[in-house]
C-alpha cells in the first residue's frame, strides 16, 4: 500500500475538518478547508484511499506545503 502526503496549498488557518481518520475518501474530496486573505479555501486528497492520519484540527494555523493529511492507497 502507498501512503501520500496531501499539503497546505495556502498559508492560513483551519476553518473545519470533514473527514476522520479511518475515513475512505475519493480523489477529489474535501479534508480540509483552511482561511486565507477571508477566503475559503478547500484542500482535496490528490488520491483515493483511507485516511490515516492527519495533522490539523479546527483553528489550526498552518503553512503553505505543511503535511496536512496521510492518505493510503
Amino acid at each position: 500500500m502507498a501512503r501520500t502526503e496531501i499539503t497546505a496549498t495556502v498559508t492560513g488557518s483551519v476553518w473545519e475538518v470533514p473527514v476522520s481518520v479511518g475515513d475512505s475518501v475519493l480523489e477529489g474530496d474535501e479534508l480540509v478547508v483552511a482561511e486565507a486573505m477571508k477566503m475559503e479555501i478547500a484542500i482535496a486528497a490528490t488520491v483515493s484511499g483511507k485516511v490515516v492520519e492527519l495533522r490539523v484540527a479546527k483553528d489550526d494555523e498552518i503553512e503553505e506545503g505543511a503535511v496536512i493529511a496521510v492518505i493510503e492507497s
